[in-house]
């Protein structure tokens, strides 16, 4: 049932499957954090049982949190459109405060027409699960997204990626990770 917000209820905080995936007896190593219910619940019944879903709304630094008191390894996995591209880029920003030393975040983009739920359904797990290997991690995402629309290979292009880049990478808390994002932007 899609409610609205309460004082007890916040869509923010809440991951759909959470529970059913922290009931699984193998220990959790990995979450997959898809867009929609149904995409977890098909990727569920297929076997890929550490999937979980943000309740309609943008993944959000309280999403992280949680999940991150669980395992090490988040992976995001998006629509194969423009929307899930969206997605994903507004879960990076969400995610930049998140991101430190000891703790890994990796994107999935699937297919053009695809999503998980349709995805799994005709590759089947293992195929799907092979898949979480091309996941992109995301120091190589964020240069990908920003590089994508700017023209790197003179003066003022390199001081306009500068720009949109600072602002980001002041949300990453200090420390290990920051340094060597840095230091992956630099290059």
């Amino acid at each position: 049932l899609n409610s609205p917000e309460t004082e007890l209820f916040h869509k923010g905080r809440e991951l759909y499957g959470l529970y059913e995936t922290r009931q699984n007896r193998a220990p959790l190593q990995r979450l997959l954090i898809v867009e929609g219910y149904m995409d977890a619940v098909r990727l569920h019944q297929s076997g890929i049982g550490y999937a979980v879903a943000t309740l309609g709304t943008a993944t959000t630094p309280e999403h992280l949190r949680r999940a991150f008191r669980l395992v090490r390894e988040i992976v995001f996995c998006f629509d194969g459109d423009r929307a899930g591209r969206d997605a994903a880029w507004r879960a990076l920003q969400n995610a930049l405060p998140e991101a430190t030393a000891g703790r890994e975040l990796r994107f999935l983009f699937l297919p053009d027409g695809e999503d998980p739920d349709s995805l799994v359904g005709k590759e089947g797990r293992e195929r799907f699960e092979a898949r979480l290997g091309d996941a992109l991690p995301l120091s190589e995402y964020f240069v990908a997204h920003l590089s994508a629309s700017i023209d790197i290979r003179h003066a003022d292009g390199k001081a306009r990626f500068v720009a949109e880049a600072r602002p980001l990478l002041e949300r990453v808390p200090a420390g290990t990770y920051r340094e060597l994002l840095l230091d992956r932007l630099a290059s």
